[in-house]
């Protein structure tokens, strides 16, 4: 695919530049908000400064693709990221400005990763939809997504605490292979590029059960993920999650022991989601937390 230029008579998709992160942070947030706002829930950012921030980081990432959408007189409309470091593509955040909605905006955005996604042969591609997101629902669907598990998205004060049999520590490089081991064993395919540069953050953790790795998570939040081979492995890795500007993950829903522990220490759900796939995808084999990737 081009990366350049793809263009319509009003619509023109180009390739992300870092200058992007200024309009495409405050669309971010103003989308995000709108469409939360209308359902009477809390916005998924705290102000268009965080989701500039954050958009800054995901444009200057070598491992993202980014594609931005422009109108006929110049101005940045919208936005979608291809997340490209593993066996797996991830999408998202996908966004349009609220002021150039129902001008199939959204559909071209997630058109045009579908195609590098197939160009570039992986075996899969995943998100995780807001659930009271209708549209987006509707359009991924319509798209070759299929719905793999609804998820609760909690937050809360970080639990500060241990369960017996489990030790929790930081996972460094010489931990990549038993990690990695264990994620095929959960999912079918590894996330080895998402764990390498969690463990360069620091974020990464670990737990060790009887001598070995039985579970690790490259952060206890939004955009890290974990595999456990049981409960007790993810309850070990929830409960050493350090303090964050904003402690949160996602449950899947039907681990109903899980997210009934979460609930009972204090953690509570502030709203719920869908993880979707295209491709490949195998029923987990143990236990799991996504990201708002997969």
């Amino acid at each position: 695919m081009d990366k350049a230029f793809e263009q319509t008579s009003s619509v023109m998709l180009r390739a992300g530049r870092a200058d992007d992160a200024l309009p495409c942070g405050i669309i971010l947030y103003v989308g995000f908000r709108a469409i939360a706002e209308q359902h009477g829930l809390v916005p998924d950012f705290p102000s268009a400064e965080f989701g500039v921030g954050m958009l800054t980081e995901i444009l200057a990432d070598p491992a993202v693709y980014s594609v931005v959408a422009e109108s006929s007189d110049g101005r940045v409309i919208g936005s979608n990221f291809l997340w490209e470091g593993d066996t797996i593509a991830g999408v998202g955040p996908t966004t349009v400005d609220p002021a150039a909605q129902n001008r199939s905006v959204g559909r071209r955005l997630m058109e045009h990763v579908l195609q590098r996604a197939h160009e570039k042969q992986y075996a899969g591609v995943r998100l995780v939809q807001a659930a009271h997101n209708s549209r987006s629902l509707s359009l991924y669907t319509k798209l070759g997504f299929d719905v793999r598990e609804p998820l609760a998205n909690l937050q809360g004060e970080p639990l500060g605490l241990t369960i017996p049999g489990r030790t929790v520590r930081l996972v460094t490089e010489a931990d990549l292979a038993a990690c990695n081991q264990l994620c095929y064993r959960i999912h079918g395919h590894h996330r080895t590029g998402e764990l390498k540069a969690a463990v360069g953050r620091g974020t990464a953790m670990l737990i060790e059960c009887n001598g070995r790795v039985s579970g690790y998570a490259s952060e206890v939040g939004f955009f890290g993920h974990a595999v456990g081979e049981n409960n007790e492995d993810l309850k070990a890795l929830i409960g050493a999650a350090p303090a964050s500007a904003e402690f949160g993950f996602y449950v899947p829903m039907r681990n109903a022991e899980l997210l009934r522990w979460c609930l009972n220490h204090s953690l509570r759900v502030t709203q719920t989601a869908t993880l979707m796939s295209l491709g490949l995808y195998n029923e987990p084999a143990g236990a799991f937390l996504p990201s708002a990737l997969y």
